[in-house]
């Protein structure tokens, strides 16, 4: 089983952002051409992309769709999308438009059944996210926590046929202090679903680690900040991921 890494591009107001800790207000700008910034990444090998609307996490509702729609044109992978996806309109809009995969974050924890209903007519188009605080999902772009542990929500979707879970530690997020291996490696083998990593990666030797989880049920790792700051090299993590 190789590893997939996903390079990240975030939105907000129509640029490529990094938050720290999920905080808007703590954003760095990257760049305002998010599909010139896919098709550095195609570039560089990449297969796989996951885009996040920061603005429709917080809305509920897509909100930075013409950027959205303009990366899914011009890449010439499979794009993984997430951010305010909370209906079962929007979940057919995406994939009619050409999306791979929807996360579903908020509504998994709120609305379980639109999540099975959408994993059903949709095989292995829906990835569940969960993020965590402490342990605990977080929802809502990570501005509120509940009272759900991680381990927990990922069960209930075990026999739902979601592609993957996705779990993000949110406290490592954008802040380079290392992916939460542990925890991350501890999910895939609470539950059979497998786990893609997000949150905190500093550089190649989390990718090293990651893959060597592979066997564990560690489908994926998304990058994001150490990527735009140089710390760590795409072509470089996608080589270490298909040779470990």
């Amino acid at each position: 089983m190789t590893l997939i890494v996903f390079p990240a591009i975030d939105l907000k107001q129509g640029q490529v952002v990094r938050l720290a800790e999920g905080d808007m207000a703590r954003a760095t700008v990257y760049g305002d051409d998010p599909a010139a910034q896919a098709m550095l990444f195609a570039d560089a090998g990449a297969e796989h992309l996951h885009v996040v609307d920061l603005d429709g996490a917080f809305a509920g509702a897509s909100v930075n769709g013409e950027a959205v729609r303009a990366i899914v044109e011009r890449f010439p992978g499979h794009v993984q999308l997430g951010g305010g996806i909370r209906t079962r309109d929007s979940v057919e809009r995406w994939f009619d438009l050409g999306v791979a995969r929807v996360v579903i974050g908020t509504a998994a924890l709120e609305d379980p059944d639109f999540v099975r209903g959408a994993a059903r007519d949709f095989p292995g188009g829906v990835v569940v996210a969960v993020d965590a605080r402490d342990g605990m999902v977080a929802t809502k772009g990570w501005a509120d926590v509940s009272t759900t542990s991680v381990v927990e929500l990922a069960r209930r979707f075990e026999d739902a046929g979601v592609a993957a879970l996705l779990f993000t530690d949110v406290g490592r997020d954008g802040l380079l202090k290392g992916a939460n291996i542990e925890a991350t490696v501890d999910l895939a083998r609470a539950v059979d679903i497998p786990v893609i990593a997000s949150g905190g990666v500093a550089g190649i030797a989390d990718i090293h680690v990651l893959a060597l989880h592979a066997r564990d049920g560690v489908e994926g790792v998304i990058t994001g900040r150490a990527l735009y700051d140089g710390r760590l090299d795409l072509a470089a993590a996608l080589s270490v991921a298909a040779t470990a």
